[in-house]
């Protein structure tokens, strides 16, 4: 790929000094009024230096108490940084972004006497994440546990509901930057919070951010501004590490692009793989991406450096507003507005509409074993995905979601190596509810390309959302009944596989899949 000419755009624009400026005209009109709300992002990352005595003084006092293992609920941008943060530096943090029954019985079973619990939200109202508040609080109640109050430390934006909830509650409130969305707040209170209580030092990530800005309003030597670049010249870029010892970023850096770039019919297909010699790394109209690694480029023969790989280099708190600042070039360049998110509510609105309904009746086409299939063509496991496969465009994608349990259930995430050896096009995997919050935007607002395997299945033990007429195992139903209603909406190709028994059934699904790839 030659960037040269992105790049030459980007600089005619003046755009890196406009953005460093928190100039909120670069994307146009229609985006003003977004952006001006949502630049904070861009030097947060002195702002949140507030936050690092606060946060170690609370730190301490919360282990005075006994209180030790930290616990986040949240959703998208809310978690995806933390879990990035802790993952890279082993510190334990359990991170819930699930409405699996059996993955939140599990956190429920394990030391809650030592206990904390970090809400995160940014609006306040987010079902998974007040859900999980709920269960949390019934759970400290049954054991007979004191100040539960003081077992909650709450982040959201000032004057959001959870604010109002988290005061009545007794819990520790901090309050977050309004002035940045949450895909873009890594390095705001949603990122920071949960990663200091369980023993990260975030002075450490902000001083990484704080040299990498030095680099922003550079013409020449700007790595963002060539990030940005490379990713506007995809339609796919895959994302792998290689090497640099940050685990995870890539779903992070997935939710970023997915989300601020997938919509008015427009878009970056982000997939991430497990290292470049993964299936589908490389392919035709892919932009492959290492965090680590080297890139990998020649002269063209009009002396241009064409590359084949990018390589994105830096410790965890540059590369974070590396990518943002990517992502919002890229924006500029796609021609959208990479601050807003157009048509993530719509899943939620059919989730609450069949909360309150009940769940459409379905019948499977057929049951083989322990899968029962819904939709699709075909009479056999094998031949369902066949045609599912068989029914991906030139330009078409491949989306596996997986409403299940990404800890009970994680060999289901093998499924996408699987499928793209099966295929030359992209193949990407969401663990539900999670993507909804991330590619979810992009598989209803993006390029309309996407055909899509929807994987649920039953649930052994259910757990009551308490105060609600529901339990999560029929929250999460009605989640992945929603999305189906969504995608069926725009008529793409939907498969959707239910399974009677979990680790066979997706035993069955590997073994046909292999099947394909024969």
């Amino acid at each position: 790929m030659d960037t040269s000419a992105s790049r030459a755009q980007l600089i005619a624009d003046d755009t890196p000094a406009r953005l460093a400026a928190k100039d909120s005209t670069l994307w146009g009109p229609a985006a003003e009024a977004e952006a001006a709300v949502r630049l904070g992002w861009v030097d947060t990352h002195e702002r949140s230096r507030e936050l690092v005595a606060r946060l170690r003084e609370l730190r301490s006092t919360l282990r005075e108490k006994g209180l030790t293992r930290v616990v986040l609920a949240g959703m998208g941008g809310s978690s995806l940084a933390p879990e990035v943060i802790t993952r890279t530096l082993d510190v334990p943090l359990t991170v819930l972004d699930t409405t699996d029954p059996g993955q939140i019985l599990a956190a429920l079973s394990n030391d809650l006497e030592n206990t904390v619990v970090v809400v995160s939200s940014k609006s306040g109202g987010t079902v998974e994440t007040d859900s999980h508040r709920r269960a949390f609080w019934q759970a400290f109640e049954d054991h007979g546990l004191p100040d539960i109050g003081g077992r909650f430390v709450i982040v959201t934006d000032p004057g959001s509901p959870l604010e109002a909830t988290g005061r009545e509650m007794g819990a520790e409130v901090i309050l977050a930057d309004p002035d940045v969305g949450g895909r873009y707040s890594a390095l705001t209170a949603f990122g920071l919070v949960p990663s200091a209580l369980a023993g990260v030092d975030i002075a450490e990530l902000l001083d990484q951010a704080a040299e990498f800005a030095e680099s922003i309003t550079d013409e020449k030597d700007n790595p963002a501004l060539a990030l940005g670049a490379a990713l506007a010249s995809a339609k796919t870029v895959t994302i792998a590490p290689d090497g640099s010892g940050i685990v995870g970023l890539g779903d992070w850096a997935e939710q970023l692009i997915a989300e601020s770039t997938g919509k008015d019919g427009l878009g970056i297909l982000p997939v991430v793989v497990d290292g470049p010699s993964s299936p589908g790394f490389n392919g035709e109209g892919v932009v492959p991406v290492t965090v680590g690694g080297s890139a990998v480029g020649h002269l063209s023969t009009s002396g241009h450096l064409e590359l084949a790989a990018v390589a994105v280099n830096g410790p965890l708190g540059a590369q974070f507003l590396a990518w943002e600042l990517a992502t919002a070039y890229a924006g500029k360049l796609i021609g959208i507005d990479p601050f807003n998110q157009p048509n993530v509510t719509e899943s939620k609105n059919n989730t609450n509409a069949i909360l309150e309904g009940g769940l459409p009746a379905e019948e499977p086409s057929f049951t083989e074993d322990a899968v029962e299939v819904y939709g699709g063509e075909g009479d056999t496991l094998v031949s369902a995905l066949r045609s599912l496969v068989g029914a991906i465009g030139d330009e078409g994608y491949l989306a596996v979601m997986a409403y299940l349990d990404r800890v009970g259930d994680a060999p289901a995430e093998g499924l996408r190596d699987l499928l793209a050896a099966a295929t030359p096009a992209p193949v990407t995997f969401g663990w539900g509810p999670r993507f909804l919050h991330s590619t979810g935007q992009f598989h209803k607002g993006g390029r309309l390309t996407g055909v899509f395997l929807q994987i649920t299945g039953a649930t052994p033990e259910d757990l009551d959302v308490p105060g609600k007429p529901y339990g999560f195992g029929e929250l999460q139903a009605a989640q992945a009944a929603g999305d189906r209603q969504a995608l069926n909406k725009r008529s793409r190709p939907l498969l959707r596989l239910h399974l009677t028994d979990r680790a066979a059934g997706i035993a069955q699904i590997v073994a046909a899949v292999k099947e394909l790839a024969k």
